[in-house]
Order: C-alpha cells, then sequence, then structure tokens
C-alpha cells in the first residue's frame, strides 16, 4: 500500500503558486499525494483533491464544519505526514489532525509570516500570538521562512516537536533568469514600452498591506525628476478600483499601468529597471525573490521579509514608508547612475541563490526524510 501525504491551504490557489514541486517530489517517490483546501482548481501531480471551504476568519462557523469533514478525511486516509499552510489551513488541520498524531501522523506547518511581529499592532498580538503558541501544541515541525519569525518560535514558550528555518518556498532560477539586451528589447515592443523609458515593477495582490497607494502617489514627484518613469503594478485585487481612480484623479494615466493578474513574469521582470514594494507586512515575498533571480535592483519598504532579502546599498535599498524622500532618493539614484544600477543587480542576481528552488527542495527533502 502506498504511502500517504496531505498538502492542506485555505485556498487551492496557494497550492499551486507555491508548492508545486513538493507534490511532483512525493509522487516521484512513490507516495499518493492528496491536497486539502477551498477551490476547484485541477492541480498537477494530485492523486486526490478535497475542496474543503475554509473561512480566512477564525471566528466563522464554516472553520467547524472544514474541521469535521478534514477529522474525517485524515481518519479514512491514514496519512503519514499532514503539511499545512496559510494561517487558517495551518488552524483548521492542526485540530483536525490531533487524534492522527497519537497514531503516527506527523504534522508539519509552515508559517508563511506571523501575524504577530515587531511593531505589529496590539491586536495582532491579542490575537494571533495565543492561537499560534496554542497550536504549537498540536505541531510535530514548525518551519519558518524568515529570521524574525525563527527566533519568535523559538522564544516565546511555542511547544511544537521542532522548529525549522528554510529559505521561502524556492524560485526556479531556470525561468526567472535575467534576459540579454536583445531579449530585453524584444519584450518591451512586444508590451508597448520603450527602451528609453524607466520600468519600475511591483507584482501584488492590490490589497491595503500590499499599500500600492504609497507608489501611486510618489510617481507624482519622481515624474519632474525622472519624466519617463513608468509604475507597472501587476495583480488583481479588492482595491483595484480604488488605486485607478486615485491615478486618474492625480493626472498620471499615462505613467501607471494596472496590468492585472499576468503568467509572464518571467518575462516581465526583466525588462524592467528596478522591482519596488511598499507592503507593510511580509513574511518572504516570493515577488522579490523572483525579481532577484531576474537580476532586478530592489528598493523596498523596511520589513521583516525585505529587510531578509535586501542587503541596504548592496543587492537594492530598504526605506521607510513614512519618510517618501528615501523612495525618491534611491529610485534617483538608481536612474541616474547607471554604473551604480548594474552592480546592484549583479548582487541582486547573487543573493538570490540563497532563495533558489533547488536549494529550497533541499532544505524541505532533508525535513521530509526525516519523518519517513
Amino acid at each position: 500500500m502506498k504511502k500517504k501525504v496531505l498538502f492542506c491551504a485555505t485556498v487551492d490557489y496557494h497550492i499551486k503558486a507555491f508548492h508545486l514541486p513538493y507534490l511532483k517530489w512525493f509522487q516521484e517517490q512513490g507516495w499518493e499525494v492528496h491536497v486539502a483546501a477551498s477551490g476547484n482548481l485541477e492541480l498537477p501531480y494530485v492523486d486526490v483533491k478535497y475542496d474543503i471551504g475554509i473561512a480566512r476568519s477564525p471566528f466563522k462557523k464554516q472553520n467547524i464544519t472544514a474541521i469535521k469533514k478534514l477529522k474525517d478525511t485524515i481518519k479514512l486516509n491514514n496519512y503519514q505526514i499532514i503539511h499545512c499552510h496559510t494561517p487558517m489551513g495551518g488552524l483548521v488541520t492542526r485540530l483536525a489532525a490531533k487524534k492522527a498524531r497519537e497514531y503516527g501522523t506527523k504534522v508539519i506547518y509552515t508559517a508563511h509570516g506571523f501575524h504577530f511581529y515587531k511593531n505589529a499592532p496590539l491586536i495582532n498580538w491579542m490575537l494571533f500570538y495565543p492561537i499560534e503558541k496554542w497550536l504549537s501544541r498540536y505541531t510535530d515541525c514548525l518551519i519558518t521562512i524568515n529570521t524574525e519569525d525563527y527566533n519568535a518560535a523559538n522564544s516565546l514558550g511555542f511547544k511544537m516537536k521542532t522548529v525549522k528555518h528554510v529559505n521561502g518556498v524556492g524560485v526556479d532560477s531556470e525561468r526567472f533568469r535575467p534576459h540579454c539586451t536583445e531579449e530585453i528589447e524584444k519584450i518591451r515592443m512586444k508590451n508597448k514600452y520603450s527602451n528609453n523609458q524607466f520600468l519600475m515593477i511591483y507584482a501584488a495582490e492590490l490589497n491595503k498591506n500590499k499599500n500600492q497607494e504609497f507608489l501611486i502617489r510618489s510617481i507624482s514627484k519622481l515624474k519632474n525628476t525622472i519624466p519617463n518613469v513608468r509604475l507597472l503594478l501587476v495583480g488583481k485585487g479588492l482595491l483595484s478600483d480604488y488605486y485607478k481612480d486615485i491615478s486618474k484623479s492625480e493626472g498620471l494615466e499615462e505613467y501607471i499601468d494596472f496590468l492585472d493578474y499576468r503568467e509572464d513574469l518571467h518575462e516581465l521582470y526583466p525588462m524592467c529597471d528596478v522591482a519596488v514594494s511598499s507592503s507593510l507586512r511580509e513574511g518572504l515575498p516570493v515577488n522579490i525573490i523572483e525579481a532577484m533571480s531576474c537580476g532586478l535592483p530592489i528598493v523596498a519598504s523596511k520589513n521583516r521579509g525585505h529587510n531578509e532579502l535586501v542587503e541596504h546599498n548592496k543587492n537594492g535599498f530598504l526605506f521607510n514608508l513614512n519618510t517618501p524622500d528615501e523612495f525618491y532618493k534611491f529610485i534617483s539614484t538608481l536612474y541616474e547612475e547607471k554604473n551604480k544600477r548594474e552592480v546592484v543587480k549583479f548582487e541582486s542576481l547573487e543573493r538570490s541563490q540563497l532563495f533558489s528552488l533547488n536549494r529550497v527542495m533541499s532544505q524541505m527533502i532533508s525535513i521530509y526524510n526525516s519523518y519517513l
């Protein structure tokens, strides 16, 4: 009889976006791969998929039903390993798997960025810290993806059996890579950008945390000193119309492009000059790692995820959101000093190797093997 592994998350898109290489690895080792998440996506490398509706809020009654369904699923299949992701996916799964652990099932939880963190709002600490601390006793291995979370898990009284620090989910450096000048010119032409335009790119969901409003309003000043600047906002989200309205009301439509969801980021990144991010909170952002892997300099807001990826004044710059002049200064430096930009690009590419898929796969396989 085949061994079985179960991957769980709030939504199946999370599995598709970040975990397919690991599903593939388990199948190649002869395992039967199951996924439990909300959604109807058809996922490769999956033998059985359960559509279990998990609400994003811990206070929704829907999650009680989800726990019961998942508990029945776990009892039916007798999994050797369960790997859960996302805050609510981790909560529901660990509660559902309590009994199974008594019979040998190992439960792994990857924290993609604790909601309690240095300088987080007090409400975050009051709500999410007690929940994560309580659930840690039902966790065989807690995986953190940044140093701050790893230190927190080791110092705040958590009860999991072991904690590991892994460098994110891994980025495919063969797909996300620098392009030569000729390739860049072709991609720019295909996307209707000229070679002399200064392109800044930010690929993220359009929401409050990702804080695209900061960048949109920054263009009002940047366009006076960099008239050929163009901000590419890739993604969709609840604040899409709001951000477009700001762009229009500020007269910035010719400087900002809303590109919606795209599947060609591996081409968009290399054609740009700088990758930017203005988010309030990050675990370890894949968008920044992808941009680094394509050799882009990074200008990003200071937070634990960006701090882990960007070495200030080496592979990019870190700025304070409450001092926007820092952002203008760093962008202007990269625009005006081409030699500096080339050095920073090289450093970005070099640093990206720490977070490559090959490296992270090796870390994860080592963890999986310890439970086989």
